[in-house]
């Protein structure tokens, strides 16, 4: 099974917000990404509003062709605009003021309060929700008492390991998660760190169905441009 590709655009914003500029503008990256064959395009409104702004979310909500993943923590006021919003899917994930970029899954069972709150808010709208979990079966259990339809891998320490041995486990642990978590109802997708080096392993794992990447992408565009750079991670995905 093809996996579908969703462009993370938050880093094109974030060279933006470097000189609180116009430009360039995320939601003209999406375009392109879309052009260049993307199924999706995701995009994170954190708290500190670091990079996408609540405006680039409106827009892109109006503009897509495809579908809108909007990544979010679980904040009442962000909550409050993906209801406005109404994003094809949300990705809950953690945050930290401090992180320069995801540290690592939602602690889904520290959270469950919370989510069981959260997750029906989103689904009473027709939103599909997603939580952004590590490899862990007890954080993946979790995830189904809380409702949710899928689950997203956290891939990052698969990204970071150093050494064939290493690398290998870690990969394992993408893979049976994967599998269980279908095996228990839900659906899978997996993200973060992944390059043009490291998906093609993830894209073999038969459960998953779409890879969300943006950091190796939008790097790869400074050189190639956007359009070109898109098409190369599908054909890295699909060989």
């Amino acid at each position: 099974m093809r996996k579908k590709l969703g462009v993370n655009i938050d880093h094109i914003a974030t060279l933006r917000e470097a000189r609180k500029t116009i430009y360039p503008d995320p939601v003209e990256a999406a375009v392109f990404a879309e052009l260049a064959g993307a199924d999706g395009i995701t995009a994170h409104l954190r708290e500190d509003r670091r990079h996408i702004q609540d405006r680039d979310i409106y827009i892109l909500r109006s503009t897509l062709k495809t579908s809108l993943n909007l990544e979010m923590a679980l904040n009442p006021s962000i909550l409050e605009i993906a209801l406005k919003v109404l994003p094809d899917e949300v990705r809950i994930v953690p945050e930290n003021r401090e992180e320069v970029t995801t540290e690592g899954g939602l602690d889904v069972i520290a959270n469950r309060a919370k989510l069981r709150e959260f997750v029906p808010a989103l689904q009473e709208k027709r939103i599909v929700v997603s939580l952004f979990v590590d490899p862990d079966p007890r954080q993946i259990e979790a995830a189904v008492d809380c409702g949710a339809e899928f689950i997203e891998i956290h891939t990052g320490s698969y990204a970071d390991a150093k050494g064939d041995s290493a690398i290998h486990a870690e990969f394992e642990k993408v893979r049976n998660a994967a599998g269980f978590a279908v095996s228990i109802g839900l659906r899978v997708n997996a993200g973060h760190g992944l390059n043009y080096r490291n998906v093609a392993p993830i894209c073999q794992i038969p459960q998953i169905e779409a890879l969300n990447i943006g950091h190796s992408i939008v790097s790869r565009a400074v050189y190639v441009g956007l359009e070109r750079a898109v098409r190369d991670m599908i054909d890295v995905m699909n060989s």
